[in-house]
């Protein structure tokens, strides 16, 4: 015997619902509620509109039940948002004060990016509102992301910032509860950038100390392997943030902007962390010249450095020269495909291959959990093969056979 088909159940604003159909007609089932809130017909054979309507029900049980005032009523009839107009709200809302959650404005600018593609997509296939976004068009938005070769970072970030704003909408009432989207969206496992090896980073340093031009160079690549710290935090470095009598190294967020002079510092994570100085960092800090401007690392003429020309630099004149030396099999990641952030890799398995505790790492890169640190670490091929020397599955000689 075939089993009936047990309905999900719907989560609204003030109970819970189960949407049942009978002779075609969409009823709302309440009777897992306590108190029990009976079964009601919604009046209508389309889905989206029963869903609509149940909205409404759970708001008008609420104010029944004294859970709601009557003014709730007259919100869920409330105009559609328009897609400029609800981005509009939700970037407002982004731009608030820290202390309430607001983001930096690097933040607002990337997820702007997002709406301007997005929002036309959506105009281009008749959906104006937000009130008419749906699981299916933000699937195709993502298939056609994908057919132009975007990352699957992209996706995923791009997925789950559009059931974001949906989310703050309809929590806000400013949309139905029923707007809020259901798409599953895999979290990430793994990295696609390139750590470097040991013999890799070894020879950048050494061919950056050959050249003059490149002395600069080589002093924050010694600084970025050693400290695994993001490219943004190292030019943002002052000679205040180093205490070479005990030997460590402070990562500074500035809380309040009105108490420091010149650009104010930001970490991802909002927080400060401290780093130890190792031996062959302290050496080449103690070599790099002093600059008036308070700051640690400068370009070669002495002016204050910017992350993409650091990173235009360590492409053109350190990894396009040491190509030929370390070369990349033909669709393989390898040492072409590394970038300043390969650093922060690098820095994280050195350490895990060293046997320094998840913790300690974790402290050093500013991680509250150890998921990122994960991502990060790569085990070489010759610690991997020393730690499985280490592992007796079997008795000493038993695994080798012997002649008759």
């Amino acid at each position: 015997m075939k089993r009936k088909r047990t309905e999900p159940s719907i989560r609204y604003r003030y109970f819970l619902w189960k949407l049942r159909i009978r002779n075609g007609v969409y009823l709302a089932d309440g009777r897992g509620n306590t108190p029990p809130l009976g079964r009601h017909s919604l009046g209508t054979k389309n889905r989206e509109e029963a869903l609509r309507r149940l909205e409404e029900l759970d708001c008008l049980k609420a104010v029944e039940r004294n859970l709601a005032d009557s003014n709730s009523l007259g919100r869920q009839q409330q105009e559609p948002v328009g897609l400029d107009d609800g981005w509009s709200q939700y970037r407002e809302h982004l731009c608030r004060t820290e202390v309430l959650g607001g983001v930096d404005p690097k933040t607002t600018k990337r997820y702007r990016a997002v709406f301007d593609k997005f929002i036309p997509f959506a105009q281009s296939r008749s959906v104006a509102d937000w009130n008419d976004v749906s699981v299916q068009l933000i699937e195709k938005y993502l298939n056609q992301l994908d057919r132009k070769d975007y990352a699957e970072g992209t996706l995923r970030f791009e997925a789950n910032l559009l059931k974001q704003i949906i989310r703050w909408l309809a929590e806000g009432e400013r949309l139905p509860m029923s707007n809020m989207i259901k798409l599953k969206v895999r979290k990430a496992v793994g990295t696609s950038t390139y750590c470097w090896k040991p013999d890799e980073v070894v020879a950048m340093i050494e061919h950056c100390r050959t050249d003059e031009k490149l002395k600069w160079m080589g002093d924050i690549i010694v600084t970025l392997a050693h400290t695994g710290m993001r490219i943004s935090e190292l030019v943002a470095l002052r000679w205040v943030d180093l205490d070479f009598e005990n030997r460590k190294l402070g990562v500074t967020n500035d809380r309040n902007p009105r108490k420091i002079s010149g650009p104010r510092r930001r970490t991802k994570n909002r927080r400060d962390r401290s780093i130890p100085i190792h031996p062959n960092l302290y050496a080449t800090l103690q070599c790099v010249p002093r600059n008036s401007d308070g700051f640690v690392f400068h370009g070669p003429r002495g002016g204050r450095i910017k992350p993409d020309v650091v990173r235009n630099v360590l492409i053109r004149d350190v990894i396009k020269p040491l190509e030929v030396r370390f070369p990349t099999a033909a669709g393989a990641t390898g040492f072409a495909n590394g970038r300043l952030h390969s650093f922060r890799h690098y820095f994280c398995s050195t350490c895990a291959n060293a046997g320094i505790p998840e913790a300690v790492v974790m402290e050093w890169l500013g991680h509250r959990d150890s998921t990122m640190i994960k991502i990060y670490y790569h085990l070489s091929g010759f610690e991997s093969a020393k730690q499985m020397e280490r592992v007796a599955f079997t008795k000493k000689g038993s695994g080798h056979q012997t002649g008759e």
